[in-house]
């Protein structure tokens, strides 16, 4: 498959990093302690299943493997052909069963879900209102929206093309940002502060990450 049009150049960005995408302890998760860690917060997050799970801008897959291996249905959607081939490797290998498939996170097909889930997603996209009001309209009443995200850097450049749009969240968006942002979409939301928990990053981080999870 290839990328929607107007994104091809978006996905020949996360085409070329797809090679090394893992190397990230928090993408790979190879760590057992750095799986654990992220498991352990899915787990918290999205009460006991299965449901029917749609992980945005999945990448090469370690999150939507995770949900997999917890039984649920789940569906990751990514715009870069390597990932969605090295999510599919990673799935197969893990003999979990998901659905992967090529296309814009930023406004999926029609699907009722009972989750939405994207990690780090929101800081790549022109218009993310737009994003979050779409997303919340897939999922059921009652259902869950999960943003793992944080605010990193002041930058306001675009890494994808010389025309590329503005990136008004580019460098990432802080919590309360986040939350004006969503409160008004859901009918109720909490944050969870994830920066002091090492296991998560592989590492210390002195950012700002969080996770905002919401109920429908």
């Amino acid at each position: 498959m290839t990328a929607p049009d107007g994104l091809s150049g978006i996905a020949r960005f996360w085409d070329a990093a797809a090679a090394g995408f893992d190397d990230e302890p928090d993408h790979g998760l190879r760590d057992p302690r750095t799986r654990a860690a992220w498991s352990a917060r899915l787990t918290g997050w999205i009460p006991a299943g299965p449901w029917d799970v749609l992980d945005l801008g999945c990448g090469t897959g370690s999150l939507t493997v995770l949900l997999a291996e917890a039984g649920h249905r789940v569906t990751g959607v990514d715009v870069a052909p390597q990932m969605i081939d090295a999510a599919r490797a990673k799935a197969a290998a893990a003999g979990a069963t998901a659905t992967l498939v090529v296309g814009d996170a930023a406004w999926p097909d029609d699907i009722e879900v009972d989750v939405v889930l994207a990690r780090h997603l929101l800081w790549t996209l022109p218009d993310p209102p737009a994003a979050l009001a779409r997303w919340v309209s897939l999922v059921r009443p009652g259902g869950t929206l999960i943003l793992v995200e944080g605010r990193w850097s002041t930058a306001e450049t675009s890494p994808y093309t010389a025309d590329a749009p503005h990136l008004p969240w580019d460098g990432g968006v802080t919590a309360a940002d986040l939350v004006d942002a969503v409160r008004p979409l859901v009918s109720r939301l909490r944050v969870e502060q994830l920066g002091d928990d090492e296991a998560l990053w592989g590492a210390p981080v002195t950012d700002e990450r969080y996770a905002l999870v919401a109920k429908v």
